[in-house]
């Protein structure tokens, strides 16, 4: 397909058709379910055929889940063609950028509307644009066989995914060998499970790629990174991609010490094992004993209710960028490390801040650390960025007249700080309570995220029978 047809007549037209052959697929689908339930209304024969009514039923729902299938394919076809001209008509709008900063720019906005549009993350939708970019230009007969169902969305995104890196001529080669006319060695790429699809690309692509296996992995190991992502129950994965040689050598020494550990008196198991020595070699800890490493010796923004920190009710605490953890891990940062652990008070009516303790009376790190707690992370719509460099940006600009408080205030990090100054998006205003949403350049309105908080539990017997005068003007002024 060449580049610039999606935004032409015949665009058009083959969004029309795919729409059309959508619409036949559903047609069919619901006739297929709606074939049971009459069957079974008669006789307790299905017409025609002396099987089981049960059994001819099973039948038809396999029969409906390959239609679902094709008409997945289908709408993940559908949308391909929409993102791509969508992409194709912006940059049509927006013309040659003038300079590789500008090129960024464009870029990072026009990923950001496609993310806030489908409500899913930045990574996520600069993949999108990516492979709807790569399957309407260069892989005519992969996106065809998506069209048509013959592949589903994740075969789809493999193949773009093992022809990144091949030249051209590399890329065709690879199509005609799995999707052209005498690809019928074996079973056809839609009837291998993607994770078995992609095994038999990547071996293709290894023994064909233009470039030598050193050269290319020369190049990879500057992608060596590591990856942290919270999880549920106050736990959190920590991901390292590294050299495989390297991997393997951490994974066979953490596995050998585990190994060591094994006894008829060790209630780990081998997997527990090797996490609890892998994050003591990583924070310096000799110790392996169950969970004793070393606390973080790092600022720890930590929320949590007084009665749960005295160990009276066991509510969970809240990690600044973790997100709910167990009180007892709270109470050990605070205990046994953590360099900086501001105190949060909590609104007993609806679990809302109300003061942050502090060391200093300069406003300027008080007024951080309340953002922190108000808005939880950067402001921008789907953006999970929690990192400490987030920065205070003034929502309306203080040369326009904006002031320093906390409803001209908004947590933003780096990258889309610089998109507000670069680009047409414009942040809401903020109160004390709420962070600022967001408009796009489109004109589209995404609020913001706002915490969803809960009142403390307060056990019956915790609370005086007689209240003071002074916590009746304390109660008064709360409920204001």
């Amino acid at each position: 397909m060449e580049t610039g047809v999606v935004v032409e007549a015949g665009g058009r037209a083959e969004l029309a058709a795919a729409v059309g052959s959508m619409a036949g697929l559903v047609d069919e689908l619901a006739g297929v379910v709606a074939f049971p339930p009459a069957a079974l209304d008669g006789p307790s024969r299905l017409p025609g055929s002396d099987a089981d009514p049960l059994q001819g039923f099973s039948s038809v729902c396999l029969d409906g889940w390959g239609l679902l299938a094709r008409l997945e394919a289908v709408t993940a076809a559908l949308k391909v063609r929409l993102v791509a001209a969508y992409a194709e008509a912006t940059d049509t709008m927006e013309g040659p950028p003038a300079s590789a900063y500008e090129a960024s720019a464009q870029e990072m906005s026009k990923v950001a509307q496609v993310a806030c549009a489908l409500t899913i993350g930045e990574r996520a939708a600069a993949a999108l644009v990516g492979e709807s970019h790569a399957l309407t230009t260069s892989l005519p007969a992969a996106f065809d066989a998506l069209q048509t169902g013959a592949i589903g969305w994740q075969h789809a995104r493999t193949v773009v995914d093992e022809t990144a890196g091949l030249t051209p001529a590399g890329v065709s080669a690879l199509e005609a060998h799995f999707f052209g006319p005498d690809a019928g060695r074996g079973a056809a790429p839609g009837e291998l499970v993607p994770a078995r699809f992609r095994r038999k690309l990547r071996a293709w692509r290894e023994r064909h790629h233009p470039e030598s296996l050193e050269e290319r992995h020369a190049k990879s190991v500057a992608d060596s990174r590591v990856e942290f992502s919270p999880d549920r129950d106050g736990m959190a994965w920590l991901s390292l991609y590294l050299p495989g040689d390297t991997a393997l050598a951490v994974w066979n020494k953490s596995t050998a010490l585990a190994r060591g550990l094994q006894g008829p008196r060790e209630p780990r198991n081998l997997s527990q094992l090797r996490a609890d020595i892998a994050a003591g070699l990583l924070l310096g800890s000799a110790n392996q004993d169950i969970g004793d490493v070393p606390s973080p010796k790092a600022d720890v923004l930590v929320t949590v209710p007084v009665l749960s920190f005295l160990g009276i009710t066991d509510e969970p605490a809240e990690i600044h960028g973790l997100g709910p953890v167990p009180p007892s891990m709270a109470r050990r940062l605070v205990a046994n490390g953590a360099n900086s652990f501001y105190r949060v008070l909590v609104d007993p009516r609806d679990g809302a801040p109300l003061e942050i303790g502090r060391t200093s009376y300069r406003l300027p790190e008080a007024l951080k650390r309340w953002l922190k707690m108000r808005d939880g992370k950067c402001t921008f719509p789907g953006c999970s960025n929690h990192s400490l460099d987030n920065e205070a940006d003034h929502l309306t600009a203080w040369q326009h007249g904006g002031t320093t408080g906390i409803s001209n205030l908004g947590q933003a990090c780096p990258k889309h700080h610089r998109l507000k100054h670069r680009r047409a998006w414009r942040p809401t205003q903020a109160t004390k309570d709420q962070p600022p949403g967001w408009i796009s350049p489109a004109g589209r309105y995404y609020p913001a995220e706002h915490p969803d908080r809960e009142p403390p539990l307060i056990p019956p017997d915790c609370l005086p029978v007689f209240v003071s005068p002074l916590e009746q003007v304390l109660l008064t002024r709360l409920a204001a």
